[in-house]
């Protein structure tokens, strides 16, 4: 089986006149076989322009934690929008939704609610440098914090561009970047705490921002006392720490990696799975940090921050969430990562299949696991592209990134299918 992608090509051909590169979003481009046009999707499937049906793990980027179209999360907005759609106002949904997330999070005392992951950052370094008085946000190479210009630095720099790993040089991410911004901005490599407590011992850094465990660049879990010794080296010299968990929340478990790892930062930011595709995204943290937005003149806006229809999927979401549904998806997603490791280590490819339950890496030529971004560069990413290609056209498609999001909908049918696939997509690219 070859399928083809032929209507979609011509989709973005004919909208590129009106649509820049016929996307929306320049991550959705790149992909070798072009980018894709859909007509619907249902549970762990996407139908496109040309009515494939196919097995999706890029799950919205992540952010699709019950799989495509659930049918309460479409009733709660449906129901939403028959009371209204926008107040410019307070609604008792978004209270709703703030209860559940303060009692499920353990960093969550109070939060303020946004549309995406890049304003939940932003909100947070700007309560980092009002509750400190400092400039500094460290962050780590690797580790995207939004598309902004004062944090889009050195999320996927070339080696030969990043320096040395002991003193990296921040690389912007796209050409029209303000290096003025990065005046504010330090970068470290990831996992290496003398490092971090060396940093930090300069005395001029308001926040530390990371993923907790990395998954934008591969899927990495933080070293042995590394997360608890960034908190004890922030609380030493008066820093922030702010966990990114716009990948892992509700990934790596219903009250988040910091639960799982048992480590409570400052400030996190939510976003994606929180509303399984619904632009839903929450800055969360101690009491005294996010009460500076009501109380001590920090300002947080935005128009559609809460909106009602975006809060009622919120709260379908995480009902749904429930304990016994992530223990039968966890078991089918170790049973495919383990499954996708095994069929690698027979054809004799050499590879490192990594991660958690509903998110893993899979990184083709690597010795060893990833320990950061550097040893990720390691990788063969060239072959790793043959690889998504030919699992897309046996209808399967995977991010060329190496990332694979696995949903609530991935039954263990569509399990043995994809393996199938890729035991296909091995024979081809071996």
């Amino acid at each position: 089986m070859s399928l083809s992608f032929d209507r979609s090509a011509v989709l973005i051909a004919e909208n590129a006149n009106f649509v820049a590169g016929g996307v929306n979003s320049n991550f959705r481009t790149g992909m070798a076989g072009g980018p894709l046009v859909f007509q619907r999707g249902e549970g762990p499937y996407l139908i496109d322009a040309d009515g494939n049906r196919l097995i999706d793990y890029y799950c919205g980027m992540g952010a699709m934690i019950l799989g495509h179209s659930p049918k309460g999360v479409q009733q709660a907005v449906k129901d939403q929008v028959d009371k209204g759609i926008l107040y410019a106002g307070q609604s008792e949904i978004e209270f709703e939704a703030a209860r559940i997330l303060c009692e499920r999070i353990p960093s969550a005392k109070r939060l303020r609610f946004g549309s995406s992951g890049s304003e939940a950052a932003q909100a947070a370094f700007r309560l980092a440098r009002a509750a400190t008085g400092k400039r500094i946000i460290l962050k780590f190479e690797g580790h995207y914090h939004g598309w902004f210009d004062n944090i889009l630095w050195s999320t996927a720099p070339g080696e030969n561009a990043a320096g040395p790993e002991d003193a990296p040089v921040l690389v912007a991410g796209s050409k029209g970047q303000d290096v003025v911004d990065a005046a504010g901005l330090d970068a470290l490599g990831w996992n290496n705490l003398a490092r971090l407590e060396a940093r930090l011992a300069k005395g001029d850094v308001a926040g530390v921002i990371m993923e907790p465990a990395m998954c934008n660049q591969g899927a990495i879990a933080p070293a042995q006392g590394f997360l608890e010794g960034a908190l004890a080296a922030c609380r030493k010299h008066g820093a922030i720490l702010i966990f990114d968990e716009v990948i892992t929340g509700f990934r790596l478990g219903r009250e988040g990696a910091q639960k799982r790892f048992n480590v409570t930062p400052d400030l996190s930011i939510f976003a994606k799975a929180v509303a399984n595709g619904f632009p839903v995204a929450a800055v969360v943290g101690r009491a005294d940090l996010l009460d500076m937005f009501a109380t001590d003149g920090v300002l947080h806006g935005g128009t559609f921050n809460a909106q009602p229809v975006t809060m009622a999927a919120m709260v379908a979401t995480q009902k749904a969430l429930t304990p016994e549904g992530y223990k039968t998806a966890s078991k089918r997603g170790v049973r495919l990562r383990d499954g996708i490791a095994g069929i690698l280590t027979d054809a004799g490819i050499k590879a490192q299949v990594t991660g958690f339950e509903l998110m893993f890496h899979v990184g083709l030529g690597l010795d060893a696991p990833a320990r950061n971004y550097r040893d990720l560069l390691k990788a063969d990413k060239p072959l790793y592209v043959k690889f998504t290609h030919a699992l897309l056209k046996r209808g399967v498609r995977a991010l060329e990134r190496g990332a694979w999001f696995v949903s609530f909908g991935h039954d263990d049918a569509v399990i043995d299918a994809t393996l199938e696939a890729v035991r296909g997509a091995v024979k081809e690219v071996a």
